[in-house]
Parts: C-alpha cells; sequence; structure tokens
C-alpha cells in the first residue's frame, strides 16, 4: 500500500512492467559456477591484449569471470526500476549526438566545465577494443588538448577495486588510450563521486559524463549534476545478450518520457536552452 503523500507511478500506454520478462536476464540468469578443484594459473589471473596482426580493432581479453560480472549490475537495475515510478528525468540526457565527433569540446570548457569523464565500450571503442576508431580519433584527441589531463575513463570493470583489485586491467586501458581510468569502489550509476572530486578538486557540475547507457551513464551523471552526453552505440557487435536487453527496455522508456515532455534535470552551467550549442554543425 502507497503511503499518504508518496508519489504516484506513472502510467504508460504500454507500461515499462511489461519488459519484466526482459529484465530478468539483467540479473545475468542462471549463476555461473567455476570448477574450484581446477588450479588457476598466474596466466589466467592476469588480464591479456591482444594487439593483433591485421585490421581489426584488438581486443582487450579480460577474464571470463570478469566479462560475465561485468554485465550484471543488480543495483543498476534497481535504481532503475525505482526511477519508472518518479523522477524519470534523471535518465534523460542534456545532450543526445550520433557520436563524441559531434561535440565543441571548447565551447564545453568555455562554459565553466573543467573535466571531461568517458564511458568506454561502445562510447570511444568497440566492447573490449583497445582502439578509437579512426572517424572519432581527432575529436578524442581535441578533448584532450582542450582538457589537458583532466580527461578519464570511467568503466564498470576495468579499475573497479571489486573485479580489477590490482589494477591490472585499468593500467592496460591507460597505455592504449593515453588517459587516465578511474580507480573506484562501485559501479555506475549507484555509488558518489568521491573519487573524481578528489582526483581533479572541483565541484560535480563542473564535470561532463559521456556514454551510450541511459541505465548506467546518463543517471550517474545526473545524480550527481553533471552535464550528460549521449551518444549511439558503436555497434552491437560481441554485446552481450544482457546488454541488448537493457536497451530495448532504456530507449522504450526513454522515448515515452521525452514524447511527455519530460526534460533532464537543471545543469548548473549549461540550461536547456544553451546546450544546443555544444553541437557542432557537420559538414556535408
Amino acid at each position: 500500500m502507497r503511503k499518504a503523500g508518496a508519489p504516484a507511478r506513472t502510467s504508460f500506454d504500454a507500461p515499462c512492467s511489461s519488459f519484466y520478462p526482459i529484465v530478468k536476464t539483467l540479473s545475468g540468469g542462471k549463476r555461473a559456477h567455476r570448477d574450484r578443484s581446477a588450479p588457476v594459473t598466474a596466466q589466467q589471473k592476469l588480464a591479456a591484449v591482444d594487439v593483433g596482426r591485421n585490421n581489426d580493432a584488438p581486443a582487450h581479453k579480460v577474464r571470463k569471470m570478469n566479462k560475465l560480472l561485468q554485465n550484471v549490475n543488480l543495483a543498476g537495475t534497481s535504481l532503475f526500476f525505482q526511477i519508472l515510478g518518479s523522477n524519470q528525468s534523471l535518465a534523460l540526457p542534456h545532450i543526445s549526438v550520433p557520436d563524441i565527433s559531434w561535440i565543441d569540446w571548447q565551447t564545453i570548457q568555455a562554459a565553466g566545465f573543467k573535466v571531461c569523464i568517458f564511458d568506454k565500450d561502445n562510447t570511444i571503442s568497440e566492447p573490449f577494443a583497445l582502439t578509437v576508431p579512426a572517424k572519432l580519433l581527432p575529436s578524442f584527441q581535441q578533448c584532450q588538448q582542450v582538457f589537458g589531463s583532466n580527461v578519464v575513463l570511467y568503466s564498470n570493470s576495468a579499475g573497479l577495486y571489486q573485479y580489477d583489485p590490482k589494477g591490472e586491467e585499468a593500467a592496460a586501458l591507460e597505455a592504449a588510450f593515453g588517459v587516465h581510468v578511474l580507480r573506484h569502489r562501485e559501479k555506475k550509476p549507484a555509488g558518489g563521486c568521491e573519487e573524481l572530486q578528489q582526483q581533479f578538486n572541483c565541484a560535480p557540475h563542473e564535470m561532463v559524463f559521456i556514454g551510450d547507457r541511459y541505465l548506467t551513464d546518463v543517471v550517474y551523471g545526473n545524480r550527481h549534476g553533471m552535464l550528460t552526453l549521449r551518444v549511439a552505440p558503436l555497434t552491437s557487435k560481441g554485446e552481450p545478450p544482457s546488454v541488448t536487453a537493457a536497451r530495448v527496455i532504456e530507449e522504450a522508456c526513454v522515448k515515452r518520457w521525452t514524447a511527455a515532455g519530460i526534460k533532464a534535470p537543471l545543469q548548473q552551467l549549461m540550461p536547456h536552452e544553451q546546450c544546443a550549442r555544444i553541437i557542432k554543425q557537420q559538414s556535408s
């Protein structure tokens, strides 16, 4: 029974609760079990980097268990269900663009922002790859030129103490992309941003979060008052079924909320009417 004064749930023509069978996949389905009788070698413990000898993007060979656990985000799923009933604006980005090449980094800096935080997979590289696609590389390099050392990757696997306690995967990404990988204790979108504030010595509203996921990247950034930029995923190739299912839910809900006139939360340095200034004019 709902307590008096509590916000009522938002109803939809096709309510998001109808997606519940799909959402069950977000928990990873059946639990995976490792044969503990077999010894684990040192080589198996280390994440490897396949630099490859062809034109394909080199793959980042993370441990199999890390790959599985990366796709299980129970706290994020729980938070998203809370958003379904109230405060849907947290899932809506301030700006949506096809990819990072559409972003004017100098305009962002001129507005007073000091730090750019990137999701990795499907934002600046294909899943588990260690190269920035040629189309996006000039923009990523320009961001580094404008913001200097205040560019960081925030991954839900590499740098997360629970799955990368020695920082081996984070170090591999740092060597590949030339930017710092945040060491942190909690997955997006849960948790605070104390590690970011300590590292960059600025307030969350002076930060920009760039990512492809509404559930993780956009919600996390909006929870802390950041400017949120959502890019379309680079590819569906190699994406786990649980992530694909989550995208179906996220995009359906965001489409309905946007059609209903709901907007992203107000951002202290970038009012809604000024957000369009950040988008570059693309030459034909």
